[in-house]
Formats: structure tokens, sequence, C-alpha cells
């Protein structure tokens, strides 16, 4: 389907839809478990209020990054555009749930009242968000790709690849079938029978072997229909002010998760750009903060965020119309309540294989588009994101046995705890900093390096990085560390030069 000579839609886009929209999907489901169980709201609040607010700023998003993706595709004269993939922020999610949400909740027994604390707390890093988009380009022009990219993949490799293949093959009988599909479609390029999509083809093929198997339940698909009905998103912004109030000990951390957003958000436009099509980021980063702004007002506590994926999504062939096809499918499923439906007819193993070859796309991205000599910064990047999800890991396992284990039981059994800690505290923007810092350090350019220390130091100061919580002279002696090691990096240059080290006398 052509627009003004465009195309809009295409039968490729279906692959794309498929992947986003299982993305999404599951996000969603998580978040209305996550908020109906642990924190025990009212279904009436979260199918009724929280999830149509939620699928209405995605909605908002998708349209945009449609709209960005046709004005792309119209100036450059080519059917061949990705429109930036887009939902809701699954790190934000958790943040949000356990941080702020339930400690609310547990605190004053008001399930309305931690909503309104949420929907606050989004509202501040939605405007955070908007001003980010401001800084976003220069920050694009002055970051290595190596950095950006490296990051990028190791969030892509542990929260997309690693999540979804562990999640998936708890029934492996079906996520291998699925996966293989995926495999023979979109890396084979073999032609599904009747000339499916190979993404609809693996869900058809894993929802059938999940009902065969007798691994879905007809009892709980027909209870799924309860929550089946028309709610429509209304404003709560009056609400604002008894939220800013509950949730004042806790605004200060929607500072930096704003710029861990925004940040991503520059990740993903580099990674679209050496995918093929270079938009504008201070454009897609206003409009991620923007939709995260309108969303609160209605009455979501989770915003939105620019997603990870677009060559992978590029490569099974979605261009324009997938984007919009899956905000638009969202908002219809939070209008109707049909999330729990959805779940409870599709097995999540059917579902989540085609995400695990969109990691592998984005991890290999990251070494098809920088120089060979930045390869060791790639992997450096990744570190963090590995120590953050191996964290999470003992986190969840802890918090399921319901207790606490000492730092000794850990270091007992081999566990280093806090180096988990330390490295996966803001591991997006961890990872930048060292990749900047061994790119830097590669090609000589010693006072971006030791702009890069003093950025460590001051990050690390307020608690941004390293730390667990936000505040001020936070873990003193890793905020020596950056300096000492910026010190040394001068020394070294200045007073102990070898054949070849330079010491510019103007950097850009």
């Amino acid at each position: 389907m052509k627009v003004k000579g465009i195309t809009v839609w295409q039968k490729s886009d279906l692959d794309g839809f498929f992947g986003l929209f299982t993305n999404n999907i599951t996000n969603i489901l998580v978040l209305a478990g996550a908020l109906l169980y642990t924190v025990q709201m009212p279904p009436e609040l979260v199918y009724g209020r929280i999830l149509p607010a939620v699928g209405l700023g995605l909605m908002l998003c998708s349209i945009l990054y449609f709209w960005t993706g046709f004005r792309l595709a119209k100036k450059e004269g080519r059917d061949t555009v990705t429109a930036m993939p887009s939902g809701i922020s699954v790190p934000h999610m958790f943040m949000m749930i356990y941080m702020i949400i339930l400690p609310v909740k547990l605190t004053t027994g008001d399930p309305y009242l931690a909503w309104y604390a949420g929907i606050a707390w989004c509202l501040l890093e939605g405007i955070v968000e908007t001003v980010g988009a401001f800084i976003g380009p220069w920050m694009r022009r002055i970051l290595p790709r190596a950095a950006m990219l490296g990051s990028l993949a190791g969030a892509s490799i542990t929260v997309i690849m690693t999540n979804s293949a562990v999640q998936s093959f708890e029934a492996p009988y079906i996520a291998l079938a699925s996966f293989c599909v995926i495999l023979l479609g979109f890396v084979a390029k073999k032609r599904m029978p009747f000339g499916l999509p190979a993404g609809l083809t693996a869900i058809l093929l894993g929802t059938l072997l999940g009902w065969v198997s007798g691994a879905m339940d007809f009892g709980g698909l027909r209870n799924s229909f309860s929550s089946v009905g028309f709610y429509a998103p209304s404003f709560a912004g009056g609400y604002m002010v008894s939220g800013m109030k509950a949730a004042a000990p806790y605004l200060a951390s929607a500072i930096p998760m704003g710029i861990y957003n925004f940040i991503e958000g520059v990740d993903n436009v580099e990674s679209a750009a050496a995918a093929g099509d270079s938009y504008n980021t201070a454009e897609i980063l206003a409009y991620n903060g923007i939709t995260s702004t309108i969303s609160a007002l209605f009455g979501s506590p989770i915003p939105t965020a620019v997603y990870i994926g677009h060559p992978g999504w590029k490569s099974v062939g979605a261009r324009l119309g997938y984007c919009l096809l899956t905000g638009v499918a969202i908002f219809v499923i939070s209008l109707l309540g049909l999330t729990s439906v959805l779940i409870s007819a599709i097995p999540l193993a059917a579902l989540l294989p085609i995400l695990i070859y969109i990691g592998i796309q984005i991890g290999s991205q990251a070494f098809e588009h920088v120089p060979v000599s930045h390869f060791p910064a790639v992997i450096l990047a990744m570190i963090p994101w590995l120590a953050d999800w191996a964290q999470t890991q003992i986190d969840n396992a802890v918090s399921a046995l319901g207790g606490t284990v000492s730092l000794e039981v850990f270091q007992g059994a081999g566990i280093y705890y806090q180096g988990f800690s330390f490295l996966g505290n803001g591991a997006s923007i961890t990872g930048m900093l060292w990749a900047s810092l061994l790119v830097f350090l590669l090609e000589k350019k010693v006072r971006n390096a030791l702009v890069v220390c003093g950025a460590g130091a001051a990050l690390t100061f307020f608690g941004m990085i390293h730390a667990d919580s936000v505040g001020i002279c936070m873990l003193p002696g890793a905020v020596f560390a950056y300096l000492f090691v910026g010190a040394m990096i001068y020394v070294m240059f200045r007073f102990g030069r070898n054949e070849g080290d330079v010491l510019p006398d103007h950097e850009p």
C-alpha cells in the first residue's frame, strides 16, 4: 500500500509486527501480573486505568515513529526505511514496581495512592527525557560508535536474547520448533508453507504444539474472558499532587532513570544509522519524552522507550507499517482488556524465539559497523550488562525465597555479589564510559580520555553509576579511583612517552 508514492505497508511488515507485538504484549503481561499479584492492586485499577494509559502511550509513540519513518523515506526517495520500534521501558517497569509502587502500597496500604506516586514519578521522568532530547545529538557526536553499539549489544544479549531463551526453553519442544522456523525463514530465507510470514508460521506451529501437548489450559482460557470489557483511558492529572507527596522520597531516582532512557535512545538511533536509516536524534528522543509525559497524565506509571532491535526488524523485512500496526493493536487490546486472553491462548514459548533472533542481530551489528581495532571496546561495553543480568537473577531468586542472604554466604559459594552490583548499577552508562575510554586510549586522544575519567567520577559521586541509589558523595573510593586513573593516564602520556605516543595540542 502506497501513500504519496511511499510504500507504508508490505507483506514483510507482518514478520516485524509479530516480533515487536510479541515483545510488547509479553512486557505488558509481566506488568499486569506484577501489579495484580505482587502489589495486589485491584483488577479494576489495573485493567480499567493503568493498561489503557500504557496502551495510549504506545500507540502515540508508534504513530510518531511511523511518521518520522515516512518522512525519511519520502526525503530519501526509498521504500527500505524501517521505522524505529518502541514499547514500555522494561528496566523502568521493574524499578517502578519494586522501588516506588510496592513500597508506597506497603507503607500506606492504599493501592490508589501507590498508583498516584507511580504516575507522578513517570511524569517527572518524561520531562527529563524531553529535556535530554536537546543534548542527545551532542552525545551522539562525541561518543565512539563502539561504545554506543557495544552497550546496546550487551543489553540485547542479556535482556532480549538470554531472557527470552531461558524463558521459552522451559517448554523446549515448543521453543525449539518455533526457533527452527525463525532460522529457516530469516537466516536460510526459505519460503514458508502457503507463503505465510516466518514469524506468523513460528507462532502458529508453537501454538498448535502447545495445545496438542496439553501445555495450554482450556480452563485458564475460559477464565481469561472475565477481564474483557471496554476501558477508555481517562485524564489522571488531578492525582499528581497526592502522587508527588507520596513519591517524594523516590523522585530523585526519576532523574538518573530519565537520563538512562534518553542515553539508550541515543544508542538506538546510532544503531539505526549503522543499519542504513539516519534519523534525527533530537526528534526521536523528544517524541519518547512527550509520549511518556502524556501517558503519565492519563495514568501510566511506565514511560515509553525507543526499543532495541531496529537492525533486527529491518533484516526480517519490516519497514513502516509494522510499527504503526503494533501500536494500534496494543491500544485496542488494552481498551478491550484482551491481554489475559491472548496470553492464555498462545504459549510464550511460541512467541519468544523471534526475540532470540533479534538479540543475535543486534549483537552482530556491534562488530559489523566498527573498526576491528575497536572490537575490544565493544566487548568491554558488554561486561556491565552481564553483571546487571547476573545480579537481577540473584535478586529475583533471593526475593522468591522470601529472605535475604549475607555477602559472606555469597562469597562462600563463589558468588561475588558486590562486584555484580558495582558493575551492574547503571550498566548502560558504565558500558559506554569504559568503552569510550578504551577507544580514546587506542586512538591516543588523551584529553578525551581525561574527560571520560572526570565524567565517571562525577556520575559515581552522585550515585548514577555503580551505587544502589542516588545521593551525594556515593562510593568515595570509586570516585577516587576514576580520578586516580585520569591522573595516571595524564602522567603516562606526558612524562612516560614511548615512540608513537602523542599528547595532541588540540582535541575536537
